[in-house]
């Protein structure tokens, strides 16, 4: 078993970092350290895999280096999918520029406060491994940013105690309005639903 679990029942929640390259540094600390929610299950992976650099967006990441997420997801069937993985600032721009989308295939990351981004999670696993209702996201920490990192694990920490993507989409649209409406929206084209469809990621 790859993963280490905390809490009890339903929901389930699956929180992955340090996926690849040197990312452990700045992520796996905010696992290490997180603490049981107060309903339902949290299972936590720190540390994914150390020194080899594979990108999320190959689909031969989970395949690889990232099979200890697969077999996670297979055994827990999570509700709740976090990955938190870390940028360079020189990178801001190709992540969160529109065109992004037409560039690589992936929408652009949305900013939340202190340079921390918000987007989905990899097509592959996203498609192959969760039914169209879970939650599944990505939070990016900026590198040498203490600030982004302390904001992230706040939100990391509260993503722990969401009951479903109700709860979620309740917070992001109270508190960045403008971001949850672009992730709703890019959920729909992900899934090719039309603006009737129930809000959703």
């Amino acid at each position: 078993m790859s993963y280490r679990i905390l809490g009890e029942g339903k929901p389930v929640r699956l929180f992955v970092a340090g996926l690849h390259g040197e990312e452990w540094k700045d992520t796996s600390d905010i696992l290490e350290g997180i603490e049981a929610p107060q309903k339902g299950t949290l299972a936590i992976i720190p540390l994914v895999n150390k020194g080899n650099y594979i990108s999320t967006l190959d689909d031969n990441y989970f395949t690889d280096i990232g099979t200890p997420i697969i077999e996670a997801v297979e055994e827990l069937r999570p509700d709740i999918y976090i990955e938190i993985h870390s940028y360079s600032a020189e990178n801001l721009i190709k992540l969160t520029e529109p065109e992004r989308l037409d560039r690589i295939g992936v929408p652009a990351f949305s900013r939340l406060d202190h340079d921390v981004l918000l987007g989905s999670v990899a097509p592959y696993i996203r498609r192959k491994y969760f039914p169209q209702d879970a939650l599944c996201l990505t939070f990016e920490i900026q590198k040498e940013n203490a600030l982004s990192k302390q904001y992230a694990a706040k939100i990391i920490d509260q993503m722990k105690e969401f009951v479903s993507k109700e709860d979620f989409l309740k917070c992001m649209l109270k508190r960045y309005p403008k971001q949850a409406k672009k992730a709703i929206e890019d959920y729909r084209n992900f899934y090719g639903l039309s603006n009737d469809d129930t809000p959703t990621l």
